[in-house]
């Protein structure tokens, strides 16, 4: 179950970080040439913490090693 609130958190937030990238891309203009700096800030938190949750995700896989008794 916590695996599945971490995909989700990473893709909503990976959705969000690609969405305001765009927007400020989109800002971008020669009256205006550093565009819309709030929509770069928060595109690069919602990247990050897309990051991190992948790697929550990944964290609880990796090392996984069953264990064998020593009676089998």
């Amino acid at each position: 179950m916590k695996n599945a609130i971490y995909i989700l958190l990473g893709l909503v937030a990976a959705g969000i970080g690609i969405y305001e990238m765009i927007g400020y891309v989109n800002s971008v203009t020669k009256a205006n040439p550093s565009g819309n700096m709030t929509a770069l800030v928060i595109s690069i938190v919602c990247i990050i913490a897309a990051l991190a949750f992948v790697g929550l995700f990944l964290a609880g896989r990796v090392n996984r090693e069953e264990e064998l008794h020593i009676t089998q």
